[in-house]
């Protein structure tokens, strides 16, 4: 398993526990604890220029079912972990749905486990929710290993650091572990599961603007928070890309994921001059930040935002120039059919990296089509449209 090389000091601990993954919304418990932090904490160059090559290589598997897809994949033997019969009873700490990316891809999950359910290869599906706590996730993983009912466990980690502990005490249980979305300091686990990371998405935003903008223009960048490692990937790969241009980064702010606050930082801005592009960590507040531009009655900026619903639709109505990076929230469908793989002594990717495509304008209309009777707050590339359940789990949250 790759170690997440993340500077995890206290304040990542704590911010991560609220935030974690790509789109995890701050808490006033991580404001105010930290300034921006340095390049150095968090650019590793050898993460980046690996994440950057691997959004060029082609993934092995099915391109109709890219939540079994794999880049670069070192294939292990699972046959110890055989189990006979099928009927297996799985078991899921969850970090959280704290968020809507989080929702989406739990329903999705959910959806994954009644089809194996019906096939008949899962008897038993047992699911924690931490609600974001260490604490509970740790207690939660050390119930299902003292259980003893589970086949296999699955772990979407609150943090790094402070669950590596109990993810090595599930491993030590001598069941198959499978750890997903975020990482964790041990290999322990048969496979963790993820798209190809944060480096990647921020250069997707930073080099579309690069492209789209003359030189001399003016970007503001919007961060949720500091100290959490995905979001700070991004920032740092998008830091790289403008030092190496002539975009002129007019500043970087903290929005803690608000849109009110978006709005009121994007108003200040262009109360000061110009602001011809927005690169976000996250896009879920694009919108706000659009609203923005509308209510100063300017033009809009060239934009990157993220595959969630509502941006997508704003993006069709208005006309605007702009990219959705993805975080590929069809993940969650990897784990589950992973844990059945092990089970059936079939191989699988010791570090199963997923593919992470941003949606452009020549493919929006697709995914608008595709998604066209779900709610703004759902993810384009959820991957569940040939789940049973399609559309309403998704509509009906």
């Amino acid at each position: 398993m790759r170690l997440l090389r993340t500077a995890v000091a206290g304040l990542a601990i704590t911010a991560m526990l609220l935030t974690g993954c790509t789109t995890d919304k701050p808490s006033d418990e991580a404001e105010g604890k930290d300034d921006k932090s340095s390049e150095g904490d968090w650019f590793v160059k050898e993460d980046y220029e690996r994440q950057l090559k691997q959004r060029d290589a082609e993934p092995e598997g099915d391109a109709d079912k890219p939540y079994l897809q794999a880049i670069d994949p070192d294939w292990v033997e699972t046959t110890e972990y055989k189990k006979k019969g099928g009927d297996a009873t799985i078991c899921f700490s969850n970090a959280s749905v704290s968020n809507p990316w989080r929702v989406t891809g739990w329903l999705t999950m959910q959806e994954q486990v009644k089809q194996l359910k019906k096939s008949g290869e899962i008897k038993e599906f047992r699911v924690s929710d931490a609600e974001d706590k260490d604490n509970k996730q740790i207690s939660d993983i050390e119930a299902f290993v003292d259980s003893g009912d589970c086949d296999s466990i699955i772990i979407s980690p609150s943090t790094t650091a402070t669950l590596t502990p109990a993810v090595k005490t599930a491993c030590k249980s001598g069941v198959p572990v499978v750890v997903f979305d975020r990482g964790v300091e041990t290999d322990c686990a048969v496979s963790f599961i993820h798209p190809i990371g944060g480096y990647a998405y921020g250069a997707d935003g930073a080099e579309f603007l690069v492209d789209k903008l003359k030189p001399g223009s003016k970007v503001l960048a919007l961060r949720i928070l500091p100290g959490v490692d995905v979001l700070e990937n991004r920032w740092a790969a998008a830091k790289q890309i403008f030092k190496d241009s002539e975009i002129e980064v007019v500043g970087d702010e903290f929005t803690k994921g608000d849109g009110a606050k978006i709005k009121d930082i994007v108003t200040q801005y262009l109360e000061r001059g110009d602001v011809d592009g927005i690169w976000m960590d996250a896009g879920d507040g694009a919108v706000a930040a659009l609203e923005a531009f509308e209510d100063a009655d300017k033009d809009y900026p060239v934009m990157v935002g993220e595959d969630e619903i509502g941006f997508l639709r704003k993006w069709k109505e208005t006309k605007i120039t702009a990219i959705a990076p993805v975080y590929s929230n069809f993940q969650w469908r990897t784990p589950v059919l992973a844990a059945v793989k092990i089970l059936n002594g079939e191989k699988v990717p010791k570090e199963w990296v997923l593919p992470q495509e941003p949606i452009t304008e020549d493919n929006l209309d697709e995914y608008l089509k595709r998604n066209k009777d779900m709610p703004n707050l759902h993810y384009a590339k959820f991957g569940g449209e040939d789940l049973p359940g399609f559309p309403d789990a998704w509509k009906d949250r």
